[in-house]
C-alpha cells in the first residue's frame, strides 16, 4: 500500500510540473519518513554518498566545455562545414542539421546543449527556407540525441561510475551505434525531403569544403584529444574533462577570440546552474535507491527478470522496453542510478558484456529526450520554433521509430558496440 501511495505521489508531482529532481527527493523523504525505524538523517547521508565518486567530477566539467564552445560560436563554424558537405542533397539544411549534431555531440557530450546551440541557428533557418516547423523541430531534437552516444557522453560517465566499467571503452563503444543512428535519420530525412520537395543548396567545391574543414579542425580535435588521452591511459575521464575545458577556453579566447574575460562569469553561472540540477538529480536518486532497498524493490524486480525471461533475447527485449518506459519520466542520470544496479546482475548471469549492455541502455534513455512527458530536447526545440508540443510529438514519431529500430539492431548485433572496444583490450 505504501508503495502505491509513493508511486501515486511521484506521478502527481510530475503532472503538477515539479522538476524531476525535486519530485524524486520529495518521494524519498516521505518514504523514509514513513519508516519508523530509519532516521531521517539517512536521506542526507545517501545523497552525499551518491556523489562521492571522483569520476562524477567529469559531469560539470564537460558541461563547462560545452558552454564555452557554445558561447564561443563554435557551432556556427560547424554548421557552415556541415552545409558545405551535404547542403547539395535534397533537404540539404535538414541533412546538415544531423551532420552537425554528430560533430557537436563529439564536443559537448550533452544532447540538451546540442538542441540549444544548434537549434537556435538552424530551426529559424530551416523555417525561412520553407521547411515545415514540425520537420525543423523533429530533425533538431532527434539528431541531438546522438550527443548521448558519440563521445564524450555524460550519461556514459555516470554508467561507468555506477558499474565500474571503463569509461574509455564506453566512449569508444558508442561511436558506431551513434553513427548508425545518424545515417538512419539521414535516410528518413532524405525520404521526407523528396516527398515534400524541400530545397537544396548549390554544390560547394572541394577546395571550399577543405577550407571550411581547416577552420573547424581545432574544435573537431576535442573528441580526439579526450578519447586519445583516456584510451591511451594518459588521463582519467575526469582529467580528460579538465583538458577539454582548457582546450575549449584556449580556442574561444585566443584562437577565435569569440569570448572575453567578462563572458566567463555568465558561462560559469550557466554551468553551475545546469550541473547543479544534474548532480542534485543524481543525489536524490541515490536517496530513493536507498528507500528502494528497504522495500526490497531491487530484489523483486530482479526476481521478475530471472523468472520471466529465461532466454537472453527475451531479457534484452524486456530491458529495452523497461528503459524506454523509464526514459519517458526520468532523466538518464537518475534512471541509471536507480535501475541499472537492479538489472545488471541478471545481464551478467546471461553473459552480456557490460559495455554492450550500457550502450543499449543509453540509447533507450536517449529516446526519452524526445518523448513526453519528459522530452527535454523536444520541449527545447518546440519552444525555439514556437510550435505546440502536440504537433511536435507527431513530427517526432518517425524519428522515435528509427531510433528504436537502431536500438534493436545494436542489442542483437553486439559487435556493433564491441568491435572498436575490442582493439583496446
Amino acid at each position: 500500500m505504501t508503495g502505491i501511495l509513493l508511486v501515486g505521489l511521484f506521478i502527481g508531482l510530475l503532472f503538477l510540473g515539479v522538476p524531476i529532481a525535486f519530485s524524486i527527493g520529495i518521494v524519498a523523504f516521505i518514504g523514509i519518513w514513513m519508516l519508523d525505524s530509519v532516521p531521517l538523517e539517512l536521506i542526507v547521508q545517501s545523497m552525499f554518498s551518491g556523489l562521492e565518486s571522483f569520476i562524477l567530477l567529469a559531469v560539470p566539467l564537460f558541461i563547462l566545455a560545452a558552454n564555452i564552445m557554445n558561447q564561443g560560436q563554435i557551432s556556427d563554424r560547424l554548421i557552415k562545414l556541415a552545409v558545405a558537405m551535404v547542403g547539395h542533397i535534397r533537404g540539404g539544411l535538414a541533412q546538415a542539421n544531423i551532420v552537425v549534431s554528430m560533430f557537436f555531440g563529439g564536443i559537448s557530450g550533452s544532447a540538451q546543449a546540442d538542441t540549444a546551440g544548434v537549434g537556435k541557428i538552424l530551426i529559424p533557418s530551416m523555417i525561412k527556407e520553407g521547411y515545415h516547423k514540425g520537420t525543423a523541430v523533429g530533425t533538431t531534437a532527434a539528431s541531438s540525441t546522438m550527443g548521448m552516444l558519440i563521445p564524450p557522453s555524460i550519461p556514459m560517465v555516470v554508467y561507468g561510475s555506477v558499474t565500474s566499467v571503463s569509461v574509455g571503452q564506453m566512449f569508444v563503444g558508442g561511436v558506431i551505434p551513434g553513427l548508425l543512428m545518424g545515417v538512419a535519420m539521414m535516410g528518413l530525412v532524405g525520404f521526407v525531403s523528396h516527398r515534400e520537395a524541400y530545397p537544396r543548396h548549390k554544390r560547394v567545391k572541394m577546395k571550399d569544403i577543405g577550407r571550411q574543414f581547416v577552420r573547424c579542425v581545432p574544435p573537431l580535435l576535442t573528441p580526439v584529444i579526450i578519447l586519445g588521452g583516456i584510451v591511451g591511459g594518459f588521463v582519467t575521464a575526469t582529467e580528460a574533462a579538465i583538458i577539454a575545458c582548457l582546450y575549449a577556453f584556449i580556442l574561444a579566447m585566443f584562437v577565435y577570440r569569440s569570448i572575453t574575460i567578462k563572458d566567463l562569469t555568465e558561462i560559469v553561472y550557466d554551468t553551475i546552474k545546469l550541473s547543479s540540477l544534474t548532480l542534485f538529480a543524481l543525489a536524490t536518486a541515490s536517496a530513493l535507491g536507498r528507500l528502494f532497498s528497504y522495500y526490497r524493490v531491487p530484489d523483486q524486480i530482479a526476481r521478475v527478470f530471472e523468472n520471466s525471461f529465461p532466454q537472453e533475447w527475451m531479457f534484452l527485449l524486456a530491458v529495452i522496453l523497461l528503459f524506454l518506459f523509464i526514459g519517458m519520466f526520468l532523466d538518464a542520470i537518475p534512471a541509471m542510478i536507480l535501475f541499472v544496479p537492479i538489472v545488471l546482475p541478471a545481464s551478467e548471469a546471461f553473459g552480456i558484456d557490460p559495455v554492450h549492455f550500457g550502450i543499449v541502455i543509453v540509447m533507450c534513455l536517449a529516446v526519452g529526450l524526445i518523448t513526453p512527458p519528459y522530452g527535454l530536447c523536444m520541449l527545447l526545440a518546440s519552444s525555439i520554433a514556437k510550435l505546440s508540443v502536440s504537433r511536435s510529438i507527431v513530427s517526432l514519431l518517425p524519428y522515435v521509430g528509427i531510433i528504436i529500430a537502431a536500438i534493436t539492431v545494436v542489442a542483437f548485433l553486439p559487435q556493433l558496440a564491441l568491435w572498436l572496444p575490442s582493439f583496446l583490450e
